[in-house]
């Protein structure tokens, strides 16, 4: 399995967790096996107006990313994320490690609507 997450620079398992997604300065990428951390790599996030809301979750889905974990995203990019079968976490804050931990521990659950940013109700990232 490997998980997105949004991260500040320069991205890895110690870099904090960006606050939102689209946003972002790269998503650090885990792969995770047997249930543990297998490795980290990072991938750049695109400009945002190259693509708007849609460019990265079609870079996070060309990357091989099977879920995302996030503090904050717009309708829009969720929508997108489930249309390409990327599934969205929420409740994250600390650092990328942090996060995938509480993940594995089960502690964040799959975003819905009711997660979407306050001022992105209209779909923005």
């Amino acid at each position: 399995m490997k998980i997105a997450i949004p991260s500040m620079a320069p991205g890895g398992l110690e870099s904090p967790i960006s606050g939102h997604f689209g946003h972002s300065d790269v998503f650090t990428m885990v792969s995770i096996e047997d249930n543990k951390i297998a490795g980290a790599e990072i991938v750049q996030n695109p400009p945002h107006t190259q693509g708007g809301c849609m460019a990265p979750v079609m870079l996070l889905k060309e990357n091989g990313a099977d879920a995302i974990i996030v503090t904050g995203i717009g309708m829009r990019p969720l929508m997108g994320f489930q249309q390409v079968g990327i599934k969205v976490y929420s409740g994250a804050a600390g650092t990328a490690e942090f996060v995938i931990n509480e993940f594995l521990a089960g502690r964040l659950q799959l975003a819905g609507e009711d997660v979407v940013c306050g001022h992105s109700k209209t779909g923005d990232c």
